[in-house]
């Protein structure tokens, strides 16, 4: 009878302690999780602040350069078009991300022939109002470079914890899932040719 109590405190013993580190891990990736949560809210706040400027900048360069319609009209069907698109990050799938990131790349696109016009527009160089919005959405563009890479972080950190074992069998019984990153768009390792 010593022994069979013996043995039962073990065994609850062991149970105790694997149900703590399991409460410990949970706990973890819950953490990990709502941080990937934060990061993603960085990422859309930078995209924002980028959809918000365009207006004005349109209106900036419609004064100066009436005639470069079909550019104006792209950046504002572009940026239309990036708004648009939310991905849920309770929801991050590789597709969803991919499909953000492809909108928001060709608002980007846009912006650029956006800004060579004022090349072909001297005055619109000079024009205090198209400076500072261009400062700004240089600004907005580093931003959102460093809260991509800041997600990317948040996202390795915890897939990391998600992945190990043996945290991969309790993570996919919890439900925890690997999240996608971002990733460089098509053509990024080739440098853009700039000609004036």
């Amino acid at each position: 009878m010593k022994k069979g109590l013996i043995v039962l405190l073990v065994l609850g013993a062991i149970v105790l302690i694997g149900g703590c580190q399991a409460c410990s891990l949970q706990k973890s990736l819950v953490n990990l999780d709502e941080n990937v949560k934060k990061e993603w809210a960085g990422v859309e706040n930078a995209y924002q602040r980028r959809a918000d400027l365009i207006p004005n900048l349109v209106s900036t360069v419609k004064g100066a350069a009436a005639h470069e319609q079909n550019t104006l009209t792209a950046v504002i069907e572009a940026r239309s078009k990036a708004t648009q698109i939310t991905v849920d990050p309770n929801n991050l799938t590789e597709e969803k991300l991919q499909e953000f990131q492809q909108a928001q790349g060709q608002l980007s696109q846009a912006l650029g022939k956006l800004m060579m016009i004022r090349e072909a527009y001297p005055d619109l160089k000079v024009n205090q109002n198209f400076l500072a919005l261009q400062d700004q959405l240089e600004g907005t563009e580093n931003r959102i470079n460093e809260e991509r890479r800041k997600f990317n972080d948040a996202v390795n950190l915890y897939n990391k914890e998600v992945r190990v074992f043996p945290n991969n069998m309790l993570a996919g019984m919890l439900n925890f899932k690997v999240r996608p990153t971002f990733k460089a768009e098509a053509g990024a390792e080739t440098a853009p040719k700039v000609e004036f």
